[in-house]
């Protein structure tokens, strides 16, 4: 064979493997423009009924319309949210799988021992979908008037004051923590079995201050049984106008909030994200779908991935270093 035909017949092989190549990468194109072509899980990683698994019902049904496929949810609740993460990123990034959490996402790396995944590496984020702060109230009959007040007689009486939440590890906990943190106070945390007995111990007056996600606290401080002295985010909350944020206060760096965030396996196509923020962002611009989430106590925030990815880049160091300097840690 000359020297020639040697050269035309290389030619060959490159053009057909060229070929080969866009033919793929057609189909893969083809593919992901048809998505999705089967439905689609959203695993809720806490029981129902809780504020992730309300806040995926709310957009569910109106997301499978969007696409086309319905989008179903399946509750894998456990270990603080942790079962249902590591099972969703077991589920890989096809696309069918999506995982709904709280802000747990970016608690549990530092909060458990044996963390099940990697925040940064194991999900893409899509979507938050809500968010409230939380709200630091003190007993309706207590002589404490403001956050100022509490901390003057918190420094005045180191360790004496006491205070509560939901729970070791919660948002709200983690708030009343960096509280502590950011203003060198020190108080007692008094630990109740869930929202319910802690509220029912501010109610009665058995604790100093309670630090609770704002929506749960709404219909107490309406009724005035309790007093809000503060909000945990850098600007005040609309149906508390007359209560300061931290951010006002001079407490810094120390706003928190519950979110509740859609996130996709790693590995899963960026049309595919693309595609479910947009739809997403459409959803959660209706005026419907926002009355229900007020109602829900979790208003809309729609922070699409960037923002989101920026917002877990922000919040994972800052609960790790709040857990570490509270020496709180789950086995």
């Amino acid at each position: 064979m000359s020297r020639i035909q040697q050269a035309m017949r290389l030619a060959r092989h490159a053009l057909l493997a060229l070929a080969s190549i866009v033919t793929f990468g057609a189909i893969v194109t083809s593919a992901r423009a048809d998505y999705p072509e089967r439905q689609i899980t959203m695993i809720v990683c806490f029981p129902a009924g809780g504020g992730s698994d309300i806040a995926a019902r709310l957009i569910n049904t109106q997301l499978g319309e969007a696409l086309g496929k319905p989008v179903i949810i399946e509750n894998r609740g456990g270990a603080g949210g942790n079962i249902g993460i590591a099972a969703a990123g077991r589920a890989g990034g096809d696309g069918y799988t999506l995982l709904v959490c709280s802000s747990a996402y970016v608690v549990n790396p530092s909060l458990y021992a044996q963390a099940t995944y990697d925040p940064f590496k194991d999900f893409v984020p899509v979507m938050v979908i809500g968010a409230s702060p939380n709200a630091l109230v003190v007993p309706a009959q207590s002589e404490i008037k403001s956050l100022p007040e509490l901390i003057a007689k918190a420094k005045a009486n180191p360790g004496k004051l006491n205070w509560t939440s939901p729970g070791a590890g919660t948002t709200p906990y983690l708030a009343g923590e960096v509280l502590k943190l950011r203003t060198g106070i020190s108080m007692q945390h008094i630990p109740f079995a869930g929202a319910g007995p802690a509220t029912t111990a501010a109610l009665a007056g058995q604790v100093d201050m309670y630090s609770a996600n704002i929506g749960s606290l709404m219909g107490v401080i309406d009724a005035g049984k309790v007093r809000p002295i503060a909000v945990t985010s850098k600007k005040r909350w609309g149906d508390l106008p007359d209560v300061p944020s931290f951010d006002e206060l001079g407490v810094k760096d120390a706003e928190s909030d519950t979110f509740q965030g859609i996130y996709a396996p790693a590995g899963t196509p960026q049309p595919v994200i693309d595609r479910l923020a947009k739809e997403l962002k459409i959803i959660l611009a209706r005026d419907d779908v926002k009355e229900k989430f007020v109602k829900a106590g979790l208003p809309v925030v729609a922070e699409g991935p960037e923002v989101f990815r920026a917002r877990i880049a922000h919040e994972v160091p800052m609960y790790k270093e709040i857990i570490d300097k509270a020496g709180l840690r789950i086995q």
